[in-house]
């Protein structure tokens, strides 16, 4: 499992089945789905080089003791890179 099970759920299925597949199954303990949608936003901002910029985290969860996570930090510690667009 790991960066080419998640390499192959991104090219195999939608966005959303992918990551849902990726923080529930990739990752021990799971991470919950009320991720997911951060995750999408971290991808997409990520896709546009807006790696500094912070989201906002679902209640409960915390980053530093923060609401908020910056987008770097995201794609790091829930292993998204599988999902970023290649650059040439």
């Amino acid at each position: 499992m790991g960066h080419l099970s998640a390499l192959d759920m991104a090219a195999s299925t939608d966005l959303d089945t992918a990551l849902s597949w990726h923080l529930t199954a990739n990752h021990f303990p799971p991470l919950p789905l009320e991720l997911l949608p951060v995750a999408k936003r971290a991808i997409a901002k990520a896709n546009a080089g807006r790696y500094d910029d912070r989201l906002k985290l679902p209640a409960g969860i915390r980053y530093r003791d923060a609401s908020s996570a910056p987008v770097y930090a995201c794609v790091e510690a829930w292993h998204l890179d599988a999902f970023l667009e290649e650059e040439d």
